[in-house]
């Protein structure tokens, strides 16, 4: 164990490491520093770490050399506990992933929250972020925004009926190989004509911007899309969401005695009000409402 002041013992401390998610030059100088002075870095995966290491030119923990594991989702858990113990032992770990932030959307909140919980110091060296990157470039709204990460692959329609309402600009991750049928998904549950933008190969050689309706989106990734994937979504445009409760619930009974089933009918009201459905749906079955029981 490393000795602190007057001998008490020094825990270690875990620095967030951002690395590039696509051009080399934007590497900081303080990340190039901290990768040649480490003596553990944690890597999502390590092969892609020495590539990137060796493209910018640095020795991984200098001329001693650092120990580099592997830090990914199939290991993050057990992972986390040997970490935390050198952090305890007071040896200092970086975390990298493959590109961008630690923790977005990529392995080290485990860690950082362990170490939270046992009062060991955590740091971060700012990198670029697919994120941000992607909503700037957007060219919708950024004074609000929220990150959904990769939309779930089961139960896509009910996850994306919910965020029908939502007014901040959403910013998700996707795949090449299911960016058509996500699109689409969209384009159903928020409508064809909601502004968006497909982010493709963002800071690299064939960095492409794609703005559009989400119909008009769907459409053009049904022919094959590759790289890595940032979908940008406008929110709930303004008067969205303004209609009253009665209003819904008329609505959705002009529909019912127009011979149209409810559940489709709440879907419906719910995707032209710029509601979640299950707002609409608890309006029309009385929940959360005083029954006028004695």
């Amino acid at each position: 164990m490393v000795e602190g002041v007057a001998g008490a013992p020094r825990v270690g401390t875990l620095t967030l490491a951002g690395l590039p998610i696509g051009n080399l030059e934007d590497a900081p100088p303080r990340l190039i520093s901290a990768l040649e002075g480490a003596r553990v870095i944690a890597a999502e995966d390590t092969r892609r770490l020495r590539q990137f290491a060796a493209r910018a030119g640095v020795r991984l923990g200098g001329a001693e050399g650092a120990r580099v594991v592997s830090y990914y989702d199939a290991n993050e858990s057990r992972r986390t506990d040997e970490l935390l113990t050198d952090l305890k032992d007071g040896v200092d770990v970086l975390v990298v992933t493959d590109a961008g932030m630690p923790g977005v959307s990529d392995p080290g909140y485990r860690l950082t929250a362990a170490c939270a919980e046992e009062d060991i110091p955590v740091t971060s060296i700012p990198g670029p972020s697919a994120v941000t990157t992607a909503l700037v470039v957007s060219g919708l709204p950024t004074d609000r925004f929220c990150f959904e990460g990769f939309p779930p692959r089961k139960g896509l329609a009910g996850y994306l009926a919910d965020l029908v309402g939502e007014r901040r600009t959403m910013v998700f991750f996707e795949s090449p190989h299911r960016i058509a049928a996500t699109l689409t998904a969209m384009a159903d549950a928020f409508g064809p004509d909601r502004r968006a933008a497909v982010c493709r190969e963002l800071t690299k050689t064939y960095e492409e911007v794609r703005r559009g309706g989400l119909g008009e989106l769907a459409a053009w990734a049904a022919e094959g899309v590759r790289g890595e994937i940032s979908v940008v979504v406008e929110g709930a445009r303004p008067g969205g969401g303004s209609a009253s409760p009665a209003d819904l619930i008329a609505a959705v009974s002009a529909l019912e005695e127009e011979g149209v089933r409810r559940k489709e009918a709440i879907s419906r009201v719910a995707k032209e009000a710029g509601v979640p459905k299950r707002e609409v749906y608890d309006l029309v079955h009385g929940v959360g409402q005083d029954q006028g029981h004695a």
